[in-house]
């Protein structure tokens, strides 16, 4: 293994080669400090998503299933969605599970954030808890959304990600950690 950092490359010219309305993929050249010549790589740019674990006074998670094109299956999974541009991650986190769920919280506190995929993707995924949710307004779904919301003890929904009932990546990134927060405040649920 190299006792040195791998080199920073340095980024050139870019290409577009696709817009869409969810990301733009684009061609950029990247020369190596120390080496001759540059190369092109894909990157897809698409805007940070903010990711949020809302939990209820009695330690239950605001969970959601939806159809997800990619996988062509129901998904369970926490609330979340695009961070606008110049939209602070914490803001986007309240707005998108008042509109997917109908709850909220006064409160929104970023425990991480994840690249979802840095070898290709330029964009972050925040991890936003909220602590202390109610139901406290009607749902205001995107066209093409459908969501069943239910409330799920958090130790059921860590069980249920163990046993491979949750298979989205970045909803294993947020109960990674959501999980130290859970314990800490719960301890006697967190040992059942």
């Amino acid at each position: 293994m190299p006792d040195s950092e791998p080199a920073h490359w340095r980024r050139g010219a870019d290409r577009s080669l696709l817009h869409t309305r969810v990301f733009d993929v684009r061609a950029s050249a990247f020369t190596h400090p120390h080496r001759e010549g540059s190369k092109e790589f894909i990157v897809i740019d698409a805007p940070s998503w903010a990711v949020v674990a809302p939990v209820t006074p009695s330690g239950e998670l605001v969970m959601v299933r939806q159809y997800r094109f990619g996988a062509e299956a129901v998904s369970l999974e926490l609330p979340g969605g695009v961070v606008e541009p110049g939209e602070n991650p914490l803001v986007a986190a309240l707005r998108e599970l008042a509109e997917e769920t109908g709850y909220a919280g006064r409160e929104a506190i970023e425990l991480g954030r994840v690249y979802p995929n840095p070898a290709i993707q330029s964009n972050q995924a925040h991890m936003i808890l909220i602590p202390d949710v109610r139901l406290a307004t009607e749902t205001s779904w995107d066209p093409d959304e459908e969501i069943q919301t239910s409330l799920v003890p958090i130790a059921d929904v860590l069980r249920a990600a163990r046993e491979g009932e949750i298979t989205h990546a970045l909803m294993l990134n947020m109960l990674f950690f959501l999980e130290p927060w859970w314990r800490d405040r719960w301890p006697a649920q967190a040992e059942i």
